[in-house]
């Protein structure tokens, strides 16, 4: 390898930890398991001397409730000088190895630790089995705290019955499916065999949480065991959050890792990080399936590169909902029927929240540094596909060196966001839309409709027989009556 700038970044150890027991009184809580997780990052780059010298470790926010978890990661591992990262809801996890490889790159630090998991699975057994659990209670606060600009989602879709994330990518995916002039089962059933396919590559990912191959026909229709959450998709289009899982990434300099004697053959180099932190809200997008700042991110961090996206070998776009994977691949102009994930994706391989992007990129890494593909792309998302990211990798470092794009300005410059008018009253046309359930209930359909003068309203309906209309046949493109927030057919 050439003479690099010392301060060059590079990613020399990942950790990555299942806990599988179902005995909660045995298992770890979370924070544990991501010191668990920056151990072996250590053990994997052949350097346990690193965790003494970690500069800085970062934590994305996930369901537990600690204050400050990077603190008790860093007491646990023995990283006494770390400062202590934590980035709440609403930043993307790309942001934080971005930030990370930015403070190498400058000579600020030498050595740092992206973390995060879930224990979810521990409360899920200790609520089945009646066992009580104990969680660290802090009372810490990090050195510094990342938070959003700008709410996820707006008081209008709340009042309409959007409330949890399923709901807000339907809607948005029934607009792709419009977009490509797909029938329901048409669409339908290419999700299925999509997310089939998925299941495959987590049966050969050695950390997936769901390792076995899936039928597309029991992916597709609703059952018992894998109920209909909010039309088109059932519970195995989803994330599986009852996990116990942590991941970690440890980056250094260049400099740092050859003082160790860390071997070459463990190197994995950032190109480039980009990312859009443009907030829109769903329903104030003018294409609901459309992702402006995943097309800028993705041309940035080619271009800086200096190759296109069909000669990335190894590709993982986040897939909290297939709609994620869809519009991503469509902004980068990849085809639908090649392999999207490295993992298995989330419904399969597990989805700690706001974690999946670590552990995908642990997977990244252990499949670069064993296959002959050279350079690997890793999508994120934040919020309802609200912020937009990617991390390309690669064996060799990029002759340009790192690069860490936030292509916000130009985003918010292409696009303003729709208003929105919840007292209209007339005729309007459905852009999106989804049907709710509860149970196995149909319990409200949800629509974003366009006013003649421009302007958006969200509206439902609980009309069952519209209802049963709505997932039987196209709704996008057609005109409904809209009074204040609710709308009927016309």
């Amino acid at each position: 390898m050439k003479e690099l700038d010392p301060n060059t970044p590079v990613l020399v150890g990942v950790g990555v930890i299942d806990q599988r027991t179902d005995s909660p009184a045995e298992a770890k809580e979370a924070w544990q398991l991501m010191a668990d997780a920056v151990t072996a990052s250590a053990k994997d780059a052949g350097a346990e001397s690193l965790l003494a010298d970690i500069d800085l470790i970062s934590v994305p926010q996930g369901m537990w409730q600690y204050t400050d978890p990077a603190r008790l990661v860093a007491d646990s591992v023995g990283a006494a000088k770390a400062t202590t990262v934590f980035a709440e809801i609403g930043i993307l996890q790309q942001t934080i190895m971005g930030d990370a490889c930015e403070r190498i790159s400058k000579g600020e630090i030498d050595v740092a630790v992206v973390t995060g998991g879930e224990a979810k699975y521990r409360e899920l057994m200790a609520k089945i089995t009646k066992t009580e659990i104990n969680n660290t209670q802090q009372q810490t606060t990090p050195d510094v705290t990342f938070k959003p600009d700008a709410e996820l989602w707006l008081k209008e879709e709340s009042n309409a019955g959007l409330a949890m994330p399923v709901g807000f990518y339907a809607v948005m995916e029934s607009a792709f499916r419009h977009s490509k002039g797909l029938s329901i089962e048409e669409h339908r059933d290419r999700l299925a065999k999509m997310y089939s396919r998925f299941s495959d590559i987590a049966a050969d990912n050695p950390y997936a949480w769901k390792p076995m191959h899936v039928d597309t026909d029991y992916i597709k229709e609703a059952s018992e065991k894998n109920p209909m959450l909010a039309f088109p998709y059932t519970k195995l289009h989803n994330t599986s959050w009852n996990v116990d899982q942590a991941g970690a990434l440890l980056f250094t300099s260049v400099a740092k890792a050859k003082a160790l004697g860390i071997p070459e053959e463990k190197w994995v180099f950032p190109v480039a990080s980009t990312e859009s932190n443009a907030m829109n809200c769903v329903s104030q997008r003018k294409e609901l399936h459309r992702l402006p700042g995943a097309r800028l991110c993705g041309e940035k961090a080619l271009e800086h590169a200096g190759i296109k996206a069909e000669d990335v070998g190894l590709l993982d776009l986040y897939s909290c909902f297939p709609i994620a994977v869809e519009a991503y691949a469509n902004e980068l102009g990849l085809d639908l029927n090649r392999d999207l994930t490295i993992t298995g994706g989330m419904p399969f391989a597990g989805g700690p929240l706001n974690n999946y992007v670590i552990q995908s990129t642990c997977r990244m890494v252990q499949l670069l540094r064993n296959g002959s593909d050279e350079y690997a792309l890793v999508s994120s998302v934040s919020g309802m596909m609200t912020k937009q990211a990617y991390g390309l990798w690669a064996r060799k470092p990029s002759e340009k060196g790192f690069a860490n794009i936030d292509v916000s300005s130009d985003v918010k410059a292409e696009v303003s966001p729709v208003e929105l008018d919840c007292t209209y009253k007339g005729e309007g046309v459905i852009a999106g839309y989804t049907v709710l359930y509860k149970g196995v209930e149909k319990s409200r359909a949800i629509a974003v409709i366009d006013q003649p003068d421009g302007k958006r309203s969200v509206c439902f309906n609980e009309s069952a027989d519209v209802m049963t209309q709505m997932e039987q046949q196209e709704f996008c493109g057609q005109k409904v009556a809209v009074s204040a927030t609710q709308f009927s057919l016309i």
